[in-house]
C-alpha cells in the first residue's frame, strides 16, 4: 500500500492500531480508568506543562479550537489573532461566533507577521486573548511562539497556540515560554487515530475561566461540564458527562508512552532532521516552497510548489502510483499552485526517502527534467548531516 505522507492523518504503529481494534471496555471498568488516568498524566509531559489541566474529548482539531475559544471568550472581550493562514483565519471566525472583537495582524502568503507588527498591535488597545497558529497547515509556515508568547505576557494577554499540526513534533515548552493554551488533535503528531481533541490549559487560562461572568455559550464545550470528569478520571476514580471513544483513549495512551519513551528533545530533533532533508530534496529537485524563508518554514511538513508545466491533477495521482499520497493546495489563494508533504509523528527517514523517490517518479512520468537521483541524494545527505 502507498505511504499516507499528507499533514495529517499519518501513519500509525501497530501497537496503536492493535488498541483502537482490542475490544471495547467499559467506560468505568478500573483498567480504562487506568489507562485514561495515565493519558492526562502524560499529556502534561508531552505538551512540557507541569501543572496545566488537559482535556481529552472526542471530536477534532476544530473542537479543540472550540474548547479555547467557548471558555476563555466572553462577548466584548479583544483577541488578537497572529495570522499565517487558513487556520488563523478559521481562529478569528470562532472566536468572533463568542463575541470577540478580532483583530488580525497578517502577512503575506507564506510569510509571517513580525514581532514588531504584533507588539504594534497590542499597543493599539486592550486584548484579552492573542492566538498563534504554531504551524498553519494550509501554508507550512511556523510561527516563533516563544517570542510572540513573551511578547503577549508583557501586555497582559493571555497565548493561545492551535498546536494541531506541530504538538510532539515541533518544539512547544509550554511552562517554559508562557502558552496558557495549547491544542492539538490526535491525527498529527500525537500519531493517534482521527476523532481526540487534545488541550491543555495553563493556570492564567483557568483563572479567566472561573472569573467568567457569563455562562459558556457551548454546552459541549463547556469546561464546568468536563473538569470533574477529568479530575475524577485522573485521581483513578470513574466520571459521566458524555460517553468517552473508550478505544481512542487506549490507542493514545499508548501513542503517548512511545512519544515519551523516545523522549521530548529526541523527537524535536527527529522532526527537524526529516523537515530539514525533504526540504532539501525539493530545492534540489527544482522546486520553491511557500515559506518565503528557512526560517518560517515549518518540520512537520513541507509544501512545495509544483515546478512549470506540472499541475497537481497530473503530479499527484502519479506520486501515489509511485507509492506515497500526498495532499493537494489547501490556502485559496495558492490552492492549484502547490500541494503538501507531512513527515510528523511515526514517520522516519525511510519513510522519507520513500516519499521522496515517489515524487521523483511522478515528476518524471509528468514530463519534468531533471536528474533522477537528485532529491533522493540530497534527502540522505542531509540526514546524514543531522546525525
Amino acid at each position: 500500500r502507498s505511504l499516507l505522507m499528507i499533514p495529517g492523518p499519518i501513519e500509525f504503529e501497530p501497537e496503536v492500531l492493535a488498541a483502537l481494534g482490542a475490544p471495547t471496555n467499559s467506560h468505568v471498568a478500573p483498567e480504562f480508568i487506568e489507562e485514561f488516568g495515565q493519558a492526562l498524566e502524560r499529556l502534561r509531559d508531552v505538551f512540557l506543562s507541569s501543572d496545566g489541566q488537559p482535556f481529552v474529548i472526542a471530536g477534532s482539531g476544530t473542537l479543540a479550537m472550540d474548547l479555547a475559544g467557548a471558555n476563555l471568550i466572553e462577548p466584548g472581550d479583544r483577541a488578537l489573532v497572529v495570522n499565517t493562514g487558513y487556520f488563523s483565519d478559521r481562529f478569528g471566525e470562532l472566536l468572533e461566533r463568542y463575541g470577540a472583537v478580532v483583530t488580525h495582524v497578517r502577512a503575506p502568503v507564506g510569510a509571517r507577521p513580525t514581532l514588531d507588527e504584533v507588539e504594534d498591535a497590542l499597543k493599539g488597545a486592550v486584548y484579552q486573548v492573542m492566538t498563534v497558529t504554531h504551524v498553519d497547515t494550509s501554508t507550512g509556515v511556523v510561527a516563533d511562539v516563544e517570542e510572540l508568547a513573551a511578547l503577549a505576557r508583557r501586555y497582559g494577554v493571555l497565548t493561545v497556540v492551535d498546536g494541531v499540526c506541530s504538538v510532539a513534533g515541533e518544539a512547544l515548552r509550554m511552562d517554559e515560554w508562557g502558552v496558557d493554551i495549547a491544542l492539538t488533535a490526535s491525527q498529527k503528531a500525537i500519531s493517534v487515530p482521527p476523532g481526540l481533541a487534545l488541550l491543555v490549559a495553563g493556570p492564567r487560562a483557568m483563572e479567566k475561566f472561573r472569573r467568567r461572568k457569563s455562562p459558556v455559550a457551548n454546552y459541549y464545550a463547556d469546561w464546568t461540564n468536563w473538569l470533574p470528569i477529568l479530575q475524577a478520571y485522573e485521581a483513578r476514580k470513574a466520571g459521566y458527562f458524555g460517553t468517552p471513544p473508550v478505544n481512542l483513549i487506549c490507542a493514545l495512551n499508548v501513542s503517548l508512552k512511545h512519544i515519551l519513551t523516545e523522549g521530548m528533545e529526541a523527537r524535536f530533533r527527529r522532526h527537524r532532521a526529516l523537515g530539514s532533508a525533504c526540504k532539501a530534496a525539493m530545492a534540489a529537485l527544482g522546486l520553491g516552497q511557500v515559506p518565503v524563508s528557512a526560517e518560517c518554514a515549518a518540520n512537520t511538513m513541507t509544501a512545495p510548489r509544483y515546478p512549470a508545466g506540472v499541475s497537481g491533477n497530473d503530479l499527484l495521482p502519479r506520486v501515489k502510483a509511485a507509492g506515497a499520497i500526498l495532499a493537494g493546495g489547501l490556502h485559496p489563494a495558492i490552492r492549484a499552485e502547490y500541494f503538501r508533504i507531512g513527515h510528523m509523528g511515526t514517520a522516519n527517514a525511510g519513510d522519507l526517502l520513500a516519499t521522496v523517490n515517489a515524487i521523483e517518479a511522478g515528476l518524471a512520468a509528468c514530463g519534468y527534467a531533471f536528474e533522477p537521483g537528485t532529491g533522493v541524494t540530497a534527502a540522505v545527505r542531509t540526514l546524514a548531516l543531522a546525525q
